[in-house]
């Protein structure tokens, strides 16, 4: 079996970055979508995006940072990003109520988005990235984790921009619970980190 590993990203180097981003839709927002105050498309560039991530990832320091960096058998694989919920200013922008739940419960850190980079898709690698939120939310101390992820009906696939914030059954893996049904395909996910799944 594949040995997984992860490190937050400032204790990743640029280069594990940009390896993990390189393929797919991921490579162009380079994990913004929540980030920006307006229309990511509209109202950033490619060069914006690339430099915000760089400077959110802060790899090569103390930090903090945005998200972790999964390894199978020591090369960079895969991204979650998880942060204070307070640094995703599209979450508090938005007009659905279900995306700035309980604003006043501090400490809550947010899993926004997922990327497996081409070669280890559909291995499970998203599994072991959620898992590696719960032990990352104890170090840093996290009260709460909250993902946001989609739940598809029986028999039917997403596109990779809806499976990028993750699917349902990876944070039930990880020891979260479904706590809100806002859509028919949308649930928000929490999780204590120092609570046992």
């Amino acid at each position: 079996m594949p040995e997984f590993t992860w490190l937050p990203a400032n204790r990743a180097t640029p280069e594990d970055v940009a390896a993990v981003f390189a393929t797919a839709g991921a490579r162009k927002c380079r994990c913004q979508a929540m980030k920006v105050p307006g229309w990511i498309w509209r109202d950033t560039t490619q060069e914006e995006r690339d430099a915000a991530q760089l400077e959110q990832t802060a790899c090569g320091t103390a930090g903090p940072t945005s998200g972790l960096i999964g390894y199978v058998d020591g090369e960079a694989a895969g991204w979650v990003a998880v942060e204070q919920r307070e640094n995703y200013p599209r979450l508090w922008s938005r007009k659905q109520p279900w995306m700035r739940m309980d604003p006043e419960l501090a400490g809550v850190w947010s899993v926004t988005c997922f990327v497996v980079r081409t070669g280890w898709r559909k291995a499970g690698l998203t599994y072991a990235l959620a898992a590696a939120t719960v032990e990352y939310g104890q170090q840093v101390g996290a009260h709460v984790l909250e993902g946001y992820p989609i739940d598809p009906p029986p028999g039917k696939t997403v596109i990779w921009d809806e499976a990028s914030v993750g699917l349902v059954q990876v944070f039930l893996d990880a020891g979260y619970e479904v706590v809100a049904s806002p859509t028919l395909r949308r649930r928000v996910v929490r999780r204590r980190p120092d609570a046992s799944a």
